[in-house]
């Protein structure tokens, strides 16, 4: 590794991990180190001193139940909640009403459903007809005695005391349960029981109210915008200091196919017309429309629009889809899609603490801190240091909503705590089915605003390859979602914290009930309506082994028909995806009808897999595939490799961040390539001599920069070529050896690779210019995947010391560059 010799250049070695860390840098790299452990005096866990205690207070300290408040040690909390806790909440077994347990014992005394034996008849008689009974019964006795309990098997409690005899029931104790049970459930905890009011929906001039005594969503009329949402005694969680078009909305940009709009034209949809769709006590769902003709052509992006709004009863929350429609008619024009998604801006008097996973939770900035005088602005305008925010201690921090991105498999859930009083406010999506791109995609979530989004289709982190793009006249109809806007909150005592458990919870109950039953549109496919494949998927490698090894944690999954690899990039209609499990067997269900391919890849090979036989899709279908396997890429034993093929340039060196650009929540974290900056920290390590990597002494984590990137001097930025040098026995100077280059990500960049002579003017393999990713300014370790193989005549190989010359000569910007997956050389086939 080169370093400069200069006093700023400087070097000081760790005591703790032995590499060379800037001067400049050593504090901070001190205080984060990895190997600056202590062991843990309970568990014996070595524990990075500066966590210690937040270790103890998460692992060890006792806790408190999220539903009693009850303060017990951590190892039972699981056992107390799920069969002892006095307030979790059972079914009565006869009439299946949900309610704590505490309650129980009284309701099901009282409970109308219940039945008592007439000791006239012999006939089980409900207890709300029992008095009618009595008074008509004739005393013939039946033989066959009835119940009115649910041959199903309920969730319930199945202790408990005694039944009272029959005569000890008085009808005021009767009214007077079922009262107290219906509005403990109506006041109760916010976490989504049931309650007994109806919904309602109430239309006025301007706007439209959904009640059903939980919450409450008003909505413009006709735009179909998300004014207010008034739940748990807030009269707004959205900004009311925003105008009602820029509280809760869904946009579009669109552009059409000249370009004539660079960056797309930004659209908030916005209705014409108001309709009811389906109104009851059980469920009111609304509609939205907003229908194209020629005379919008270059004002308004050309679809049918549709937007669905459906609140349930006892839900604390609401579902929102829309269907989107180009008709395939001449007068329908050429466009294409940049983004499209909903918006929730909530209040930022309330709304401090964002959640994105568990390890991603945090106080956040106000967006008054990135004002002019309290912020700073970097390389681009979403990211910003704090130099003046409300709250000092954030102060140097820096702030990026591109930190808080997820890939498609792992954003079910995100939002926003208010603390006071104790609300959250979710985003829950409960199928990628609708989102483009497969299960690596990569979107935003939540950010300072307090702004939480569910986006559908967008170009972040793959450029214009995800832009889906429509012919003149092109038909195309898709729904996007439902999604679930969930609102909970907590007893007194209770931490507000505890709100983002129960949105995991509750995203878990949205996905086992999708695909919904409840949406009325024709065009949303109910259960009953799609169909299923199931099969095995093996790997087979035979320079691994001779064996098929079952495919362990793969992707697989159906997209529209293409190439080999293409799901990538497909961006306009559905895909549904899984994971195998450690057998290779896999099950997707739930599928729209159409027609699709299969598809897969498989966590440590390189290369995608597709079935070359497609599959049409019928209503109730169960198709069994058997098994299948997929040949990775391979002409030969490896030689040497470099990486994990995992998509992903996570397993490689990322550095500390500029003490000036620090995210703290980022700082001892598994994704601390977040952290902003990074790409001129190469520059710094590497300031005059580029990367030497030598195969069988180097080690990837260390010595492997996450991205080759362009390096800063004079202002200026420079390409850069890294070097991979090692060595060979014997060379088969008539064989072909192959090298295997996989790429996580490109950004304007250009793979040349040459052997043994960087000097040539011609390379041996350029790709040329790809990749519009942005992966390295967004702070994501991966866009979309490249996969090279390069042919090496052996006769340009010697026995003894090899180089390969991998350059990246693109240098206008410091975000072009690249990132590898893995690399891997193979010998001539035996």
């Amino acid at each position: 590794m080169a370093l400069a010799s200069d006093d700023r250049q400087a070097t000081s070695i760790c005591n703790h991990c032995d590499r060379a860390i800037p001067s400049l840098n050593m504090d901070l790299h001190f205080a984060y180190c990895s190997r600056n452990l202590e062991k843990c005096n309970v568990c014996s866990d070595m524990v990075h001193k500066k966590f210690a205690e937040e270790h103890f207070l998460s692992t060890h300290a006792p806790v408190a139940c999220s539903l009693c408040t009850q303060t017990m040690e951590r190892d039972i909390l699981d056992v107390h909640k799920g069969e002892k806790c006095p307030q979790r909440i059972v079914t009565c077994e006869y009439c299946e009403f949900p309610l704590p347990a505490i309650d129980l014992f009284k309701h099901q005394e009282v409970c109308g459903n219940r039945t008592e034996l007439c000791p006239l008849c012999h006939k089980y008689i409900r207890l709300r007809e029992r008095n009618g009974h009595e008074s008509r019964c004739n005393g013939v006795v039946y033989n066959v005695a009835e119940s009115s309990r649910n041959t199903r098997l309920p969730v319930r409690d199945r202790g408990g005391a005694q039944r009272r005899p029959p005569h000890e029931i008085s009808p005021r104790l009767l009214l007077y349960t079922i009262a107290i049970t219906g509005i403990a459930v109506l006041l109760g905890d916010g976490f989504g029981t049931m309650s007994p009011i109806g919904v309602r929906l109430y239309t006025q001039d301007r706007h439209v109210v959904i009640d059903n005594g939980i919450l409450q969503v008003t909505l413009s009329n006709p735009e179909g915008i998300v004014t207010g949402i008034r739940y748990n005694g807030v009269d707004n969680l959205l900004e009311v200091l925003n105008d009602e078009s820029n509280r809760g909305y869904w946009d579009v940009v669109w552009n059409s196919p000249d370009g004539s709009s660079r960056t797309g034209s930004f659209e908030v949809i916005k209705a014409t017309s108001f309709n009811i769709i389906k109104e009851s006590d059980e469920q009111v769902e609304v509609s939205f429309t907003r229908p194209w003709d020629p005379s919008l052509q270059g004002k308004l992006v050309p679809l049918n629009i549709d937007k669905r709004f459906i609140l349930l009863r006892g839900c604390s929350g609401f579902y929102t889809y829309a269907i989107y429609e180009h008709v395939g008619s001449p007068e329908w024009p050429a466009f294409s899609i940049g983004e499209t998604r909903i918006a929730f801006k909530l209040r930022k008097d309330r709304f401090h603490y964002m959640a994105v996973a568990d390890n991603r939770r945090r106080f956040m900035p106000l967006p008054d801190d990135r004002l002019p005088g309290r912020c700073q602005q970097l390389a681009y305008a979403e990211a910003v240091k704090l130099v003046n925010p409300v709250e000092p201690e954030l102060k140097g921090e820096v702030d990026d909503k591109y930190q808080y991105s997820c890939d498609n498999k792992d954003l079910k859930v995100h939002g926003w705590i208010s603390m006071d009083p104790a609300v959250g406010f979710w985003q829950i999506i409960p199928s990628d089915e609708f989102r483009s791109g497969g299960p690596l995609k990569q979107n935003l979530t939540s950010h300072v605003g307090p702004t939480t989004l569910a986006v559908f289709l967008s170009a972040h982190y793959a450029g214009d390859d995800l832009v889906p793009k429509f012919g003149q006249g092109e038909p195309w109809k898709k729904v996007f979602g439902p999604v679930f806007i969930y609102v909970n909150s907590v007893m007194d005592g209770k931490s507000p914290l505890t709100l983002w458990d129960d949105a995991k919870q509750q995203m878990l109950v949205e996905v086992q009930r999708w695909p919904y039953s409840f949406p009325a549109s024709e065009d949303f496919q109910s259960s009953d309506q799609r169909g299923n494949v199931h099969g095995r998927l093996f790997v087979r490698d035979r320079y691994v082994g001779d064996d098929y090894i079952p495919a362990n944690s793969a992707y697989v999954g159906l997209a529209p028909p293409g190439e080999v690899g293409s799901w990538q990039r497909e961006c306009k209609d559905y895909q549904f995806w899984c994971r195998a499990d450690e057998g290779g067997y896999f099950s997707i269900n739930n599928i729209r009808t159409g027609n699709y391919n299969l598809y897969a890849w498989v966590p440590g090979f390189i290369g995608d897999y597709r079935n070359e036989v497609a599959f049409t899709i019928t209503p109730g279908c169960n198709i069994e595939v058997g098994d299948i396997a997929y040949e990775p890429p391979r002409d030969g034993p490896t030689l040497w490799e470099i990486g994990i093929p995992d998509r992903s340039a996570a397993e490689f060196y990322v550095p500390d961040p500029d003490p000036k650009y620090v995210n703290f929540l980022f700082v001892n974290h598994p994704d601390r390539f977040r952290q902003y900056g990074l790409w001129d920290r190469y520059s710094e390590l590497y300031p005059d001599e580029d990367l030497v990597y030598t195969v069988g002494l180097s080690d990837y984590r260390k010595d492997w920069f996450f991205a080759q990137v362009n390096r800063k001097k004079d202002n200026k930025y420079e390409g850069t070529t890294w070097k991979i040098k090692f060595k060979l026995d014997g060379v088969n100077q008539a064989g072909v050896y192959k090298l295997r280059v996989a790429l996580a990500s490109a950004t304007l960049a250009e793979l040349q690779v040459r052997v043994n002579n960087p000097s040539t003017n011609r390379p041996l393999f350029s790709s040329g210019l790809i990749g519009r990713d942005n992966s390295i300014a967004r702070h994501g370790i991966h866009g979309l995947y490249w996969l090279y193989s390069v042919d090496i005549q052996g006769a340009i190989l010697v026995e003894g010391d090899n180089t390969v010359y991998l350059t990246q000569p693109r240098n206008t910007s410091p975000f072009q560059g690249l990132m590898y997956d893995y690399i891997r050389l193979e010998a001539p086939p035996n």
